[in-house]
């Protein structure tokens, strides 16, 4: 499927077939596909923590609260791979402040917080990718309450904020997404043309 193919097609999937596995080689070759963005300064700093197994069903014990889980958890938990993405503010700044960046002490050089943003490139391109090998994905925010104890009980480093999570796996046959909440906005309202 080429690229545009793929943007069209992609949608945000809550609901996961239990029974049918992700293939490892393909999740990883998305894993992969998902790091080869561009990143500023050469930093690569985002980091991809894949929960699989009994991981997956700690990280709902860690997130999903009190009481049993509600349609939308149920359909999550399905998921056969989590993908959790991190990125480090203090590897960007470290890696501007080597010689050939020389930013050690300008911090108002950043026109915004590239470790953001670099991330928000990364999900993409997994989604993307999730979506031009067949699979289905969603991202979805990390509770923040729950942030220090997922960070906790993965072993993330300690300078890895969490971005959001990733969800891998395919839909059941009888699955329709449901339509979008509001509709799209015009493209004339979101795309201004400057030619002088």
């Amino acid at each position: 499927m080429d690229l545009v193919e793929a943007v069209r097609r992609r949608r945000t999937i809550r609901t996961y077939d239990p029974d049918r596995p992700l293939d490892p080689q393909l999740r990883d070759t998305i894993l992969q596909t998902a790091l080869r963005t561009p990143s500023a300064g050469h930093t690569q700093a985002v980091r991809l923590t894949c929960l699989t197994g009994p991981a997956r069903e700690r990280y709902w014990q860690l997130t999903a609260g009190d009481g049993p889980p509600d349609r939308w958890v149920r359909g999550m938990q399905a998921a056969p791979a989590l993908v959790l993405v991190g990125t480090s503010e203090r590897a960007y700044r470290d890696r501007y402040a080597e010689p050939d960046k020389g930013w050690a002490h300008d911090s108002d050089r950043w026109s915004a917080p590239y470790w953001w943003v670099d991330a928000g490139m990364v999900v993409q391109t997994l989604l993307l990718t999730a979506t031009a090998y067949g699979v289905d994905s969603a991202f979805v925010g990390v509770p923040r309450p729950a942030q220090s104890a997922v960070s906790e009980a993965f072993a993330l480093p300690r300078d890895e904020e969490l971005v959001g999570l990733v969800t891998l796996g395919h839909r059941p046959a009888e699955h329709r997404p449901r339509p979008p909440g509001r509709a799209r906005l015009p493209f004339a309202d979101r795309i201004r043309h400057v030619d002088r």
